[in-house]
């Protein structure tokens, strides 16, 4: 009994945080567009190993090339599980709830060296107040899991800030470069001020800095130049190409602007929730956050300016801010029975429960948002032929490509799958597909067997409950309208 209380007692957090993470694979382990990458880069690691022609990105190189090293280390990790689901010929896609899994650990064992960090300095309530405002967040426990640029970062700036309050800054310096010239050369916006108030405040030595980080800068770049150049074929250091699409070309506004406010007006508090509010007091509340959140907010201010902007592109400030949150909460609850406290502290509550309102309604949106991958399961379900002798070909759509699919849903003989592009509407009649996963309700020469629905928006309802998820129509299977077995049997239509 003793031994499971301190077990409880050391590993508890990590159990609620970890707990909620995996939740959220298994409800929704489908992927998106900006993860594709990686997640293709996986399966193909764990799947076609050394055979470097068989992979994905060489067809499909997206917009700008990315690093292989953060899908490598994920890979080698999951590897023994896939060892296991080979022999016990378990279906792909329990191969993507474990590399997804291994993700979420290694970013939340991250998370774990901060909060420790946290603990030391300010106490073990404001670390308990800096769980309870992640757990109550939606972001930050559905994205530790995605495999994305941004969270390939997020788990060396988590490293980085668990140095810094250690007083390690040399190391938080180098965690940084790292992750900058690697995995996010937009980083490189939060290395400024932190590296500026560390000089200002006399806490490293200049030359001594500028000779750490540029022996780290060196090593990060002839590690991704090394293992970069042997898988994209070609001699190549990914985030400098990024960095001159984005920064230099300005191509990125190509998917979409906002303004100079949007971060601090939508993105910081719907992903912060209770906590922008209490950020904001903990600033005022205690000196010591000043030193922690005025370079995490000058790094927001920095990428302001960048017109194209997304929430997962400032996810890396969000554990500085649930910090100093932490630390407004800790005082209001060590006040509340003081006349003026007292109001302040039913007030944080009902943010509490405000948070995790929101929290729900968004997880329950997100579940929501992978059409295509309900689609595919559903089709492998329904969609056997009785001849297995035969291959069953599957067309998969941009739009189903980027909405929920990867080589992870795919299943094993007899099924084979395309994903070739720019075929018009009307030709589809002359392939010899079996089925078509499309955004189109009607293709000629097709039978619509059934339709996925997706997240479309929220509509505010007079009664109970006050809001509603709508969903309409997202992914449409259709089927060979020349194959007999197909069309004889009873779909659920369209």
């Amino acid at each position: 009994m003793a031994l499971n209380s301190k077990f409880m007692q050391l590993y508890g957090y990590d159990l609620l945080l970890g707990s909620i993470a995996a939740f959220y694979v298994f409800m929704a382990p489908y992927t998106k567009v900006e993860e594709s990458f990686n997640v293709q880069a996986m399966h193909d690691i764990l799947y076609h190993r050394h055979h470097i022609e068989k992979y994905d990105h060489l067809e499909f190189p997206g917009v700008v090339p990315r690093t292989f090293i953060g899908a490598l280390l994920v890979s080698i990790l999951a590897s023994p599980f896939l060892l296991a689901a080979s022999l016990l010929q378990l279906p792909k896609i329990y191969s993507l709830y474990a590399v997804r899994l291994v993700l979420g650990f290694v970013i939340l064992s991250t998370l774990r060296f901060l909060r420790v960090q946290i603990r030391k300095n300010f106490g073990s309530q404001v670390e308990a107040f800096f769980v309870i405002l992640t757990a109550l967040q939606f972001h930050i426990l559905f994205y530790c899991t995605r495999p994305l640029p941004n969270i390939l970062a997020f788990g060396l700036v988590n490293l980085a800030y668990g140095y810094w309050f250690k007083g390690s800054f040399y190391a938080a310096l180098k965690s940084l470069i790292f992750a900058t010239i690697v995995f996010r050369c937009d980083i490189l916006l939060l290395i400024a001020p932190l590296g500026l108030e560390l000089l200002l405040s006399r806490s490293i030595s200049f030359w001594k800095a500028l000779l750490s980080c540029m022996i780290a800068a060196l090593f990060c770049i002839g590690l991704t130049i090394l293992f970069d150049s042997i898988f994209w074929r070609k001699f190549l250091w990914p985030e400098l190409e990024v960095f001159w699409f984005n920064s230099v070309l300005n191509r990125s506004s190509e998917w979409g602007t906002h303004a100079f406010h949007w971060y601090f007006t939508s993105a910081l508090p719907r992903s912060l929730l209770a906590a922008y509010p209490l950020f904001v007091v903990g600033v005022f509340l205690d000196r010591r956050v000043q030193f922690y959140v005025i370079p995490v907010l000058s790094f927001v201010l920095l990428y302001s300016k960048l017109p194209h902007k997304e929430l997962r592109f400032i996810i890396s400030s969000l554990p500085i801010f649930n910090f100093s949150a932490a630390v407004a909460a800790s005082r209001i609850y060590n006040n509340r029975k003081k006349s003026l406290w007292k109001y302040l502290y039913f007030a944080m509550l009902g943010l509490f429960l405000i948070s995790l309102g929101c929290t729900i309604l968004t997880f329950m949106a997100s579940y929501e948002n992978y059409p295509s991958g309900h689609a595919l399961k559903a089709l492998h379900k329904m969609g056997h032929l009785s001849n297995n002798s035969n291959e069953v070909w599957v067309h998969i759509d941009t739009f189903s490509a980027m909405n929920g699919i990867s080589r992870f849903c795919e299943n094993h003989d007899p099924w084979r799958y395309s994903k070739e592009e720019g075929i018009p509407l009307e030709e589809f009649q002359n392939q010899n597909f079996t089925y078509l996963l499309s955004e189109h309700a009607r293709i000629k020469g097709y039978k619509c067997l059934f339709s996925i629905k997706g997240f479309s928006g929220i509509h505010r309802h007079a009664g109970f409950p006050p809001i509603l998820l709508v969903r309409t129509p997202k992914v449409y299977v259709h089927g060979n309208a020349d194959n007999e077995e197909i069309t004889r049997r009873s779909w659920p239509g369209c």
